[in-house]
């Protein structure tokens, strides 16, 4: 859905003149931890899917804690197999069978359903003033094929011009590759598209690598540094300039 449709009060030549202006004409955003977040939290909803399956209490803060370890991995490219293998090391020692051979499948769809994830609370206000200054909005995500659909099921899906996700294109972040498709998806120069996300490697030094300008969300915390920011609505801010 184009944007001149989704805000119709300002017209197409008002957005172009205030676009070159800001020299920001695109703002892409990472999605977990920037966008939403799983709720109540990763560790939670694995511990209920095993004890639907029959598996003894297992504690969410324990795995918690475990997903947190592997969540830095390098060359993890979200395809199925992988999450398989990353789910069972989770649960290693803590079921008799690994989840892969039991309840994976459930796990694996259960989070593509929205009421296991929560929209950030700046994140919509923040999508209302970009789109009010003619910003041109749209995702860059390591993802896999649930993204799309879950998107859609937000309702987050009709703020955005695209949505260009690594298991659809064969790289993922921090690669340029995949922020240089999405530029040329968004037909500008990466010079005029700020990236957001959570992740310094991925997100910060990904995007910079493909020449965007890029800030790193950093809710709750003092900050101070020029390259990071502590609400998404600091961008309507950083879009005008000031």
């Amino acid at each position: 859905m184009s944007g001149e449709r989704r805000w119709p009060g300002l017209d197409r030549t008002r957005r172009r003149k205030m676009s070159k202006a800001l020299n920001i004409q695109a703002v892409t955003f990472d999605v977990g931890g920037t966008l939403i977040r799983p709720w109540p939290s990763v560790g939670e909803v694995y511990s209920q899917v095993a004890a639907k399956h029959g598996q003894r209490i297992i504690s969410p803060a324990l795995l918690d804690e475990r997903f947190a370890a592997w969540r830095g991995l390098e060359n993890f490219h979200h395809g199925r197999d992988e999450w398989a293998s990353l789910v069972d090391r989770v649960f290693e020692g803590l079921t008799e069978q690994p989840p892969s051979a039991s309840f994976f499948p459930h796990l694996f769809d259960r989070f593509a359903e929205p009421d296991v994830w929560q929209i950030f609370d700046d994140v919509k206000p923040a999508i209302d003033a970009l789109a009010s200054l003619g910003i041109n909005l749209a995702v860059i995500s390591n993802w896999d094929e649930r993204l799309q659909p879950l998107l859609e099921r937000l309702g987050l899906r009709k703020y955005l011009e695209t949505v260009v996700v690594s298991c659809e294109i064969g790289f993922s972040k921090p690669s340029p590759v995949i922020f240089e498709h999405a530029a040329r998806k968004l037909g500008l120069a990466p010079e005029f598209i700020l990236h957001v996300g959570d992740s310094t490697r991925e997100d910060l030094r990904g995007a910079e690598s493909a020449g965007f300008q890029a800030r790193l969300i950093d809710r709750g915390q003092n900050v101070g540094a020029p390259d990071r920011i502590g609400s998404l609505l600091e961008l309507e801010r950083l879009a005008q300039g000031s």
